[in-house]
């Protein structure tokens, strides 16, 4: 298979340069003065990240950070959406298929792998959906900045899969219980809200986005100082509305911290008679839709990732992702892609069907390593001070009593 000869690499993706222009439909790149511009070029289908998408944009990033005139790198998208994430009908159409997806998945996690530890300072703006994978080009970045329009959420629960990209790492580090909430629930955030939790640093009105595009696109320099400063000139104060999910953070945090799905579930159905949490029925119903095995795999990823490095999340990552592209305990993903993407008929069935189904001996073969070393995801695993994610709550005066579970 393609993707034995990946891991012996020595960089990140060595491709000849006619493979970059190949891209350019997908991913537009461009040089301005110091700044580069790396722009999703898929509009008509919300951005989704494909295996050429991974690959150019990895060209590129790695790319500038050895090219001495880049002093910084921008990444947004076309028309209306930064990106929906994972381009579905790849994995769909490859499902009859042994490993038909793994370069592009093994691409992709290298990519992230990149951003997390990328040594130049880089800036998404963001507008419309940040889903999934897409959510990933977002929140890892020095910078990430959101309008009224952006949303974002991990919804991967949905279509029996669970949150990847290093999600596993970046969720655990939200305040108290936030990530186990939002990775179960794939409840969204919009706008300021994604702010305030931590996932983007900077909220600007739409309005002001493109002079801000201007304004970075005419430094002189990437000091990280002076982007912060005229980044800060375009943003808006943080004021999250009193009905936001972020308010209800005492009840997240009580029944989320539970040991296991069915004891989340009951403890959240039992707040569903108190006054004033009607907010929790819909997100019950939504949780009890899910795939079981996806709501299992999830919470257990979420829990290991509080107190690993992102390489160990990103390793154990590409172990549950190819696990459950291989359907090794259930063929959930491609039932929820058919449900949602496919047909459409939004009734998936779940095999197996509740979570009293779903064991542990079950959900340790998703979770270990491949007997095939050369399988593994083979990134860097000393350096952990490179990391540059470390959860941007903590100056959110929201959070300010919150204690900190890194």
């Amino acid at each position: 298979m393609a993707i034995i000869s990946i891991p012996s690499r020595t960089t990140m993706f060595p491709m000849p340069q006619q493979v970059l222009r190949q891209n350019k439909e997908v991913v537009m790149a461009e040089e301005m003065g110091c700044a580069r511009m790396l722009t999703l070029n898929r509009p008509d289908n919300l951005n989704y990240i494909s295996a050429k998408v991974a690959l150019a944009l990895g060209q590129n990033f790695e790319k500038y950070e050895n090219d001495d005139n880049a002093d910084f790198v921008i990444i947004k998208g076309a028309g209306r959406t930064f990106s929906g994430g994972g381009d579905l009908h790849m994995f769909y159409d490859g499902r009859n298929t042994r490993d038909s997806c793994i370069e592009g998945t093994y691409r992709m996690y290298w990519l992230c792998y990149h951003i997390h530890t990328y040594k130049k300072p880089h800036i998404a703006l963001v507008h419309g959906m940040s889903v999934g994978g897409g959510a990933s080009l977002m929140a890892p970045m020095k910078f990430s900045v959101v309008t009224e329009k952006a949303f974002s959420s991990t919804p991967e629960i949905n279509i029996g899969f669970h949150p990847d990209c290093g999600f596993s790492y970046m969720l655990p580090r939200l305040p108290g219980r936030l990530g186990e909430y939002l990775g179960l629930t794939g409840e969204k955030l919009r706008g300021k809200e994604v702010v305030a939790a931590g996932l983007a640093t900077h909220f600007v009105p739409s309005q002001k986005l493109f002079q801000l595009e201007k304004r970075l696109v005419s430094l002189k320099n990437g000091d990280e100082d002076t982007i912060r400063s005229v980044i800060n000139e375009f943003s808006s104060n943080i004021h999250i509305d009193e009905r936001s999910i972020l308010n209800k953070l005492s009840i997240i945090n009580e029944c989320f911290s539970k040991d296991s799905v069915e004891e989340i579930i009951e403890s959240f159905e039992a707040e569903t008679s108190k006054k004033g949490n009607d907010w929790i029925m819909p997100v019950l119903k939504r949780l009890k839709r899910a795939s079981p095995t996806s709501l299992k795999i999830t919470l257990r990823s979420i829990r290991e990732g509080r107190t690993q490095t992102i390489s160990e999340c990103l390793k154990r990552e590409f172990r549950i992702s190819m696990n459950i592209q291989r359907t090794i305990i259930s063929g959930d993903f491609y039932e929820g892609i058919r449900a949602q993407i496919i047909d459409k008929d939004k009734s998936p069935k779940w095999n197996p069907s509740t979570l009293d189904k779903v064991h542990d001996d079950q959900l340790d073969l998703i979770f270990k390593p491949f007997e095939n070393h050369d399988l593994e995801l083979q990134i860097p695993v000393d350096g952990e001070e490179l990391y540059r994610w470390r959860g941007k709550y903590e100056k959110f005066q929201l959070f300010s009593s919150q204690p900190s579970e890194r």
